[in-house]
């Protein structure tokens, strides 16, 4: 389980090289000039960014392969399709890509609404300061949430391996860049991807009073948001420096800072007031 930083193969490489890059640019084009390298609790995000990066991953995906190798004939057969099998690689990038973006889009909208699960997403809301590596910090449940709604529809797909590769790494670089301390727009393709001034008012402590679960679901398309009508982008008019006032949620003083704690919560190990956040409408 111990990764192996040049091997071209894997993730962990690829997440080293991509978080290289992005940071590279931040320190030579920061968007806050006087945001710091080594902010507070940039410590603790090193240890999420090797943990969410490889190793609870790596755990995640080997509890999956047990189960569904227990499965029930049905998604076995569902496994056999393979509809994406003797596609040239380019539309199974395109295919998957888009496809997994939707479902990803959708239940990041559910972690938001529902009230159980907002309990997990309260730690990747509980950045104060905005830069690339805030892109691993979540709760471990999120992988396996994440992972056990998308694994199916891979399965059926039949998607080949180098292109699940390479979409982790492409989403990867889009999700460092969005969470990234850098002044970036897209322009004209703002309706398409998503951008770190778009993200940024995702992690608003303060949504506007008529989406009170949240704006800007999006991962790597931002162009979900503008069909559903949850993209929240105010003009310069509204918000001058194009940024919040201050990032967070409701409550936040009564969430763990700790690292043991946040990687526990929200287990009842002891009684504690709740952290507020969105209100669930499920």
């Amino acid at each position: 389980m111990i990764p192996v930083p040049w091997d071209t193969g894997s993730y962990f490489f690829w997440l080293l090289l991509v978080s290289a890059f992005v940071l590279t640019l931040e320190r030579l084009r920061p968007w806050r000039p006087r945001q710091r390298l080594w902010r507070r609790q940039f410590g603790q995000d090193l240890v999420w960014l090797f943990f969410n990066g490889h190793f609870a991953g790596i755990l995640v995906a080997r509890a999956g392969a047990s189960l569904f190798a227990s499965a029930s004939p049905a998604i076995e057969s569902l496994q056999e399709l393979q509809l994406l099998a003797s596609s040239p690689v380019a539309l199974q990038f395109v295919v998957f890509f888009v496809l997994r973006d939707l479902m990803e889009w959708g239940i990041h909208n559910l972690l938001h609404r529902v009230t159980w699960l907002w309990e997990f997403h309260k730690l990747h809301h509980s950045i104060e300061e905005l830069d690339w590596i805030g892109n691993f910090r979540f709760h471990w449940m999120e992988i396996v949430v994440y992972r056990g709604l998308t694994y199916l529809p891979l399965a059926v797909l039949g998607v080949d391996g180098r292109i699940v590769l390479w979409i982790a790494v492409v989403t990867t670089l889009i999700g460092h860049l969005n969470h990234s301390n850098l002044n970036i727009t897209w322009g004209p393709l703002r309706y398409v991807l998503n951008s770190p001034r778009m993200h940024v008012w995702h992690h608003d402590k303060q949504w506007p009073a008529d989406r009170p679960t949240g704006v800007n679901f999006g991962i790597s398309l931002s162009l979900w948001d503008w069909i559903a009508g949850t993209a929240w982008w105010p003009a310069p008019s509204d918000a001058p420096t194009q940024q919040p006032g201050q990032l967070g949620f409701e409550g936040m003083e009564r969430f763990p800072r700790g690292l043991l704690g946040r990687l526990l919560y929200p287990l009842p190990l002891r009684r504690r007031p709740p952290a507020l956040g969105p209100r669930s409408r499920v």
